[in-house]
């Protein structure tokens, strides 16, 4: 499994994200230049120029024609990923940490974080109502509780509610409609990194700082399993066609210097869905893996490190054999 690698970033990756046919990777980084890339061959299409900050996080909308992007510069900045012009800019009180388009991509949420004397918001807009946009005045305004910024979010099983990730492992379920908090789950006793769901949207898993990634029910909340490791974890992905769950982290950033690539643990790491156990490591980056993706078909997926290079992974056919003894 030899892979691609992508060098676009001078600094460390924060989220890689595949578009709904696969064909494109969006990437970005605690520099402030969002990158594309074809996923067959790892060719750079081009890079998203204007943000003043670190990238936090990205979103796409399912037909590709729109790119979300919140930034530590305090904005939220709709992109033409044909163009790679800026669309419309969003402004906020304090860096806007995670951002994602609903499942019609019409409305797109974000969230801020808890800084500058200014409380952690979730704000949701109206992409059809161009006052909206304009005047940069969300239909609806969260506060979230003042105890945890809410570090990740994303869209639940359907367009219902949505589902945030905080500061002190916190997982909560609100409904964007009300308003209301709807279910709160604390598994978790350290931050929150990362937030994925399966790819029918049933099955949500979280990688969190307290070493462990967990598989929640989505809807309900309800646990389901637990992958343990040794090392905090950043990212944790489901497979689209196994039952495996891809786990990636290391140690601390600011350690990183002082270790050996094998001691600093930055291996990507496969686990079973279902038996919790380890069946398979990927070595390469030389420091904390960052984030994770699966290609939509299953077939590729790729990481994100502390190193600043993304790393394209196509399966052998020795993957696809593989069967879990059991």
């Amino acid at each position: 499994m030899k892979p691609i690698l992508l060098q676009g970033h001078e600094r460390s990756l924060t989220k890689i994200l595949y578009n709904k046919d696969g064909d494109l990777i969006f990437t970005s980084s605690k520099d402030n230049l969002p990158n594309v890339w074809w996923s067959i061959n790892g060719e750079r299409l081009g890079t998203f120029n204007g943000h003043n900050g670190a990238i936090w996080d990205m979103a796409v909308s399912d037909d590709s024609l729109k790119l979300a992007s919140a930034s530590a510069d305090q904005s939220c900045i709709m992109w033409d990923v044909e163009t790679g012009k800026s669309l419309y800019q969003l402004p906020a009180k304090s860096p806007v940490r995670s951002c994602a388009f609903s499942l019609t991509n019409n409305i797109l949420c974000f969230t801020t974080d808890r800084a500058m004397n200014q409380p952690c918001f979730i704000r949701f807009y109206d992409l059809r109502d161009k006052e909206q946009i304009a005047t940069n005045a969300p239909f609806r305004e969260i506060e979230a509780p003042s105890d945890a910024k809410v570090n990740r979010m994303i869209w639940g099983t359907v367009e219902d509610y949505i589902i945030t990730g905080h500061e002190n492992g916190t997982l909560c379920q609100y409904d964007w409609k009300t308003g209301e908090r709807l279910k709160v789950d604390h598994s978790h006793d350290n931050l929150i990194k990362d937030l994925q769901l399966s790819k029918d949207r049933t099955m949500l898993i979280t990688a969190s700082k307290d070493t462990t990634a967990k598989l929640f029910d989505a809807k309900t909340f309800q646990f389901l399993k637990s992958f343990k490791t040794d090392r905090p974890v950043n990212s944790a992905a489901i497979s689209p066609i196994k039952h495996h769950v891809l786990l990636g982290g290391g140690q601390e950033a600011m350690e990183v210097t002082t270790s050996h690539t094998r001691s600093g643990k930055f291996e990507a790491r496969f686990f079973h869905l279902i038996f919790e156990e380890e069946i398979g490591r990927v070595k390469g980056h030389f420091g904390p893996i960052n984030t994770l993706a699966f290609h939509p078909t299953g077939k590729q997926y790729a990481s994100g490190a502390e190193d600043g290079y993304v790393r394209i992974h196509d399966f052998d056919q020795s993957y696809y054999d593989f069967e879990y003894d059991f």
